[in-house]
């Protein structure tokens, strides 16, 4: 019966090609949906994952790395009187208004001020050390070269931030914020560029390295313990980077949208493959028949119909594969922010195969017409 299953389907192509189709469309539509959900989303912890900081601590209740508040100086302190921790870093937030050269009307960004020595903990993955250096030039900043068109810069022009000089030295990639620009700035420049005086003298957040990263939760519950420095919160790089990521994708509703639009994506998919299955069960009804008037059981039909379904699904997972592959290249040669994990990826195609077999199960019902009786017709 299984090899009666594989030759048919191989006879029969032409009637079964749809199906392959209908699958490996959905499973494409699932994969690349997920991979965008998760560059979309992932970009809003950019600030924490393009870093080395093993500890971030900001202003307690902070539901996400781009909605924080100033806190004191004397969190520092803190920090560095902690035998675990070997750095102590700055970095401050400021939301701007940016004015480019052309004329292009005011732009939404957000100015991340920095430590710009090599050894610098923020931004240590995007930025090497020699484009760090630039920034120690005042109104010196950096943007990621996706946002070039955007913001109507290149790198040498001058601009303005909340009304304040300053110049493009540099671009990079992996800079790309969630809800705005992202610039990178010095701490100094970005002082500058903070309109809000009562916050000059406090910053954003504090990072800090560990001499043992294994240790970060017990050193985190250590570090909360303190309220004599004024009112702050720590995590480990990872719980706040996946805090961030699901305040957006949850609490701002787009997560809801992202498993509706999954959905009907599945619906539509099981429908269009189970008619195309049912029609090629029904073109070769007679067949079937036959085979029953051979003394070859119901149940035996059956399993040539679901073998069909999971080779229908194989053919058509292999065909998104390798689409969703060239289209993930393509997409972040061109700076859209696609992201894939190997665990999300075999959710999706889980999910296409598990379409598939729900298909052949629709399309057994038709076996019911294989009826030997039909053959005297």
């Amino acid at each position: 019966m299984v090899a009666l299953a594989r030759k048919t389907l191989i006879h029969e192509w032409r009637r079964f090609l749809p199906a392959i189709l209908a699958v490996g469309f959905a499973g494409l539509l699932q994969l690349l949906q997920a991979a965008l959900v998760l560059g979309i989303f992932g970009s809003a912890s950019v600030y924490i994952t393009g870093s080395s900081a093993d500890v971030w601590a900001g202003y307690p209740g902070t539901q996400s790395v781009n909605l924080g508040r100033p806190i004191s100086e004397d969190v520092a302190m803190r920090l560095r009187m902690d035998p675990d921790v070997s750095k102590v870093e700055p970095f401050r937030w400021v939301d701007a208004d940016w004015r480019g050269p052309r004329d292009t009307g005011g732009v939404s960004v957000f100015v991340s001020g920095i430590d710009p020595r090599p050894d610098g903990m923020m931004f240590s993955h995007a930025l090497p050390p020699a484009l760090r250096a630039r920034l120690n030039e005042p109104g010196a900043v950096i943007v990621d070269k996706a946002d070039l068109d955007s913001l109507g810069v290149n790198i040498g022009d001058t601009a303005a931030i909340n009304g304040q000089r300053v110049r493009v030295v540099g671009v990079s990639s992996g800079l790309r914020a969630l809800g705005g620009v992202n610039i990178v700035a010095s701490l100094e420049t970005a002082r500058v560029l903070d309109i809000a005086p009562e916050d000059a003298g406090m910053m954003t957040y504090f990072v800090a390295k560990l001499r043992d990263p294994s240790k970060a939760m017990s050193i985190v519950q250590r570090l909360r313990g303190s309220s004599a420095f004024g009112p702050y919160t720590v995590w480990t790089a990872k719980a706040f980077a996946r805090q961030s990521q699901l305040y957006w994708m949850l609490d701002t509703g787009a997560g809801a949208g992202v498993l509706f639009l999954a959905g009907i994506v599945f619906l539509v998919g099981a429908v269009i493959t189970s008619q195309t299955l049912v029609a090629a069960v029904v073109g070769s009804i007679r067949e079937y028949a036959t085979l029953n008037a051979l003394g070859v059981g119901r149940g035996s039909l059956r399993k040539v119909v679901m073998e069909q379904a999971f080779w229908v699904g194989a053919l058509g997972l292999l065909c998104s594969i390798v689409v969703g592959a060239a289209m993930l290249a393509i997409a972040r040669n061109r700076s859209v922010p696609m992201e894939l994990h190997p665990v999300t990826a075999s959710i999706c195609l889980a999910l296409s195969m598990a379409l598939a077999i729900v298909s052949g199960l629709a399309a057994m019902r038709s076996l019911r017409r294989a009826d030997p009786a039909s053959l005297l017709r």
